[in-house]
């Protein structure tokens, strides 16, 4: 049986300085939000955090707070396979641009 705060999926996202992290925990995600710059934390971080915090006490499952912690993660750009969404078609935009 596998862990009650262990995702289905993990979130990989951007840590330090552009290299890509795997989160397979609640407790990943939440660790990453606490240590979130206080003077960056806006109203994805706080839901995302509490959602966090909730699935840890068992009140909302980790799926729930897992599609938060995403929502929070876009937000900032933080989403590895989003960032290379976004490179491919900026790559692709500015080959068309040369044509």
């Amino acid at each position: 049986m596998m862990r009650p705060d262990v995702f289905k999926q993990p979130v990989t996202i951007f840590v330090g300085l552009g290299f890509p992290a795997e989160l397979r925990t609640v407790m990943e995600a939440y660790r990453h939000l606490d240590e979130w710059p206080a003077i960056s934390r806006d109203a994805a971080h706080s839901i995302a955090l509490k959602a966090c915090a909730a699935a840890l006490r068992g009140e909302i499952d980790a799926e729930t707070a897992r599609g938060l912690f995403v929502a929070f993660a876009e937000k900032h750009d933080l989403l590895a396979q989003q960032a290379g969404r976004r490179g491919f078609a900026v790559a692709a935009e500015q080959g068309a641009a040369r044509t």
